[in-house]
């Protein structure tokens, strides 16, 4: 009894934590329509940020706590309302899906240029202060942080529902205009609610520090906790978002207290709060449909057929050429980036084309790679075996939750990709915690294509036939309605398409195409392991395809070319391309074309401006450089009749 009394307590304390985030989130939500799934990623920057005053610069404790609470998270908060996610709720939700991405990937690359790796602790807040209660130790920095949960949960409520601030609020998102009307201002209403969410992330990163210590990852992605707790409230109630994270941590607490520490249940504990959340999106109401104007975005010209046959020729003879000329190395490395184009690919057919992002698709690849090293059939059987296996994979993620869209389907992908990562492959069926497994090149009709030119060579051979084959398919009747689904959900279901079957359709045709390069890449690279196929990938991907064009089969080219470079490159300049992309999605994600759309624009414009001009003046000098060589004709003397008309002399 006097251990599960522990361990309740240990629970309580970590789920208050979890509460404080999990509050900033609903606040943002409720009053601005952006789910930020950077919270974890800016209290991970504010905590560094609270260490670097408190411990670096020498600040007193209280004071540091003052200034990042008090005034650099409220400033934070109040600049990215205003100028990052100003209007975000208004549109489409995988924009600000990918904003708030973004922004999480970015932040993780600025703390890393800021504060480069290396050992920091930060100690508990009265470290030397502590009560016994029977067996049981209680800490100061335990009591504080239930004790600031409760005051935020309580101080929440009332300012949204007693206060005129807190009616403000929620009425810039409910009825801007009215609020207008009645005298209100919508935007410092949500720049205030972004600014009180911001200090709650920093308190919550603060708090979490001493446990978890001052990691870029571990801060960051532990919000996952805190979309839980704040799904179970239905991103609207603090009550039960409280009750949840409070019941999360207990849950987690108690699980590491008497699961089995070996097989199976040894895996199942650093997932629960993803299957928490996975549990509770699939268990949500059925979203409803958006009313309103039909407003479709800009998409990529699609090619003619005659053209998009003649890029990918050229393509294939630039890809011989190269990697006839490169090392090995940076021939494997072209090999990388056929991988990370095909993925990006497949979220050009469902991010692009049907509207859905994903943030599990590198997950799917990892499924690919898994069932070819294990089917062991090194030929085209194999590798349609294996795109059919992650295409059924990607289907059953569908199936459950056939009622969701938006948000919802983005956050269940996320927890299938968490519980893939961390419970099939470090399974010992799979590949095993930092294990990994052997596999064979791929043989075309019995011959094998062992060198590493002509392997690479077919990937991207690979990437040219799944690039036609998504612009014959965008070109046809399916194409169109992809489109048409993604611009007007409503319309469709007006004319009566069946968009839930469409959708599992959908999501099962881009798992096989994310299966093709992830079974492609465990025979380039001979051994492949789970850590290959981190969850986390799944966010680059997605960034890297938004930032290059997520519309566009060029976009999925220079995309897996940037993740290839960002791959290889030392830690240092990592940082620094995890920054630029990440803030470049920020940019970027209002426009899905993305770099590509700026490529065609040139291309255009080139061809409509600059050709022609330089075309007419080849012209005018090729005219005037006949002119000067052509032969002269003989030129006539004007003579007199009369003196061409001369009498013989001698004659009278």
């Amino acid at each position: 009894m006097s251990s599960l009394f522990a361990f309740t307590l240990l629970g309580l304390f970590t789920g208050a934590a979890y509460a404080i985030m999990a509050s900033g989130l609903v606040l943002t939500y409720a009053t601005t329509r952006v789910f930020n799934i950077a919270h974890g990623a800016f209290g991970m920057v504010l905590a560094f940020t609270f260490w670097d005053f408190s411990q670096r610069q020498g600040l007193p404790t209280l004071l540091s706590l003052f200034l990042v609470l008090g005034v650099v998270a409220p400033a934070i908060g109040w600049g990215i309302q205003r100028f990052v996610t100003r209007g975000l709720g208004e549109g489409p939700v995988s924009v600000a899906l990918v904003v708030t991405v973004g922004l999480l990937v970015g932040l993780i690359g600025l703390a890393q240029y800021i504060w480069p790796p290396e050992p920091r602790v930060l100690l508990p807040f009265h470290a030397e202060t502590g009560w016994q209660v029977g067996d049981t130790y209680i800490t100061a920095h335990q009591l504080i942080t239930i004790i600031c949960s409760i005051v935020v949960a309580v101080g929440l409520y009332l300012l949204l529902n007693r206060t005129r601030v807190g009616t403000a609020m929620r009425a810039s998102v409910d009825n801007p205009e009215l609020l207008k009307f009645f005298g209100g201002k919508p935007d410092t209403a949500a720049a205030l609610a972004w600014a009180i969410g911001m200090s709650l992330a920093a308190l919550a990163g603060i708090l979490l520090t001493p446990v978890v210590g001052l990691d870029y990852y571990a801060l960051t992605l532990l919000v996952i906790n805190a979309y839980a707790a704040a799904m179970l409230g239905r991103l609207k109630s603090l009550p039960l978002t409280f009750a949840g994270a409070m019941g999360l941590g207990i849950l987690e607490s108690l699980a590491v207290a008497y699961l089995p520490t070996d097989g199976f249940w040894s895996t199942i504990r650093p997932v629960i709060p993803a299957l928490f959340l996975f549990v509770v999106v699939v268990a949500m109401p059925q979203t409803q449909l958006r009313i309103g104007q039909v407003k479709g975005i800009i998409a990529a010209p699609v090619p003619t057929v005659r053209k998009s046959l003649a890029s990918g020729g050229v393509l294939l003879a630039f890809a011989f050429v190269l990697i006839g000329i490169v090392s090995r190395a940076d021939v494997l490395l072209i090999g990388v980036a056929a991988t990370y184009a095909m993925v990006m690919l497949s979220l050009v057919l469902l991010t692009g084309y049907g509207g859905h992002v994903s943030l599990a698709q590198f997950t799917f690849a990892g499924v690919g790679a898994l069932a070819y090293a294990k089917l062991d059939e090194p030929n085209l059987l194999g590798l349609v075996l294996a795109a059919l296996i992650a295409a059924a994979v990607g289907a059953l993620v569908a199936l459950p939750v056939l009622r969701l869209t938006g948000l919802y389907l983005a956050l269940s992908t996320l927890a299938f990709a968490v519980l893939m990562d961390k419970v099939i492959f470090q399974a010992d069926f799979a590949f095993k915690f930092n294990g990994t497994l052997a596999t064979e090149r791929l043989s075309v009709f019995g011959i094998q294509i062992a060198s590493d030119t002509a392997y690479v060579w077919f990937m991207v051979l690979a990437f040219v036939l799944m690039g036609l084959f998504l612009l014959w398919l965008r070109r046809g009747a399916l194409g169109r309605i992809l489109i048409a689904t993604r611009d007007s959900p409503s319309g469709c279901g007006t004319l009566g398409l069946d968009l839930r079957w469409f959708r599992v359709g959908l999501f099962s045709l881009s798992a096989g195409m994310a299966g093709v390069a992830g079974a492609l890449f465990s025979g380039l690279r001979g051994t492949v392991g789970a850590a290959d196929f981190l969850y986390f990938q799944s966010l680059l991907v997605l960034l890297a395809a938004v930032v290059f064009g997520v519309t566009s089969v060029t976009g999925s080219l220079l995309g897996g070319t940037a993740l290839m470079l960002l791959r290889s490159s030392s830690p240092e300049l990592t940082a620094v391309l995890f920054a630029i992309l990440g803030f470049g999605a920020v940019l970027l994600a209002r426009d899905p074309n993305g770099t590509a759309n700026h490529l065609f624009k040139l291309g255009r414009w080139s061809t409509n401006r600059v050709l022609p001009r330089w075309e007419e003046q080849f012209r005018e000098r090729l005219d005037g450089l006949l002119k000067a060589n052509r032969p002269q004709p003989a030129r006539s003397v004007d003579v007199p009749v009369e003196a061409a008309i001369e009498e013989p002399k001698g004659v009278s």
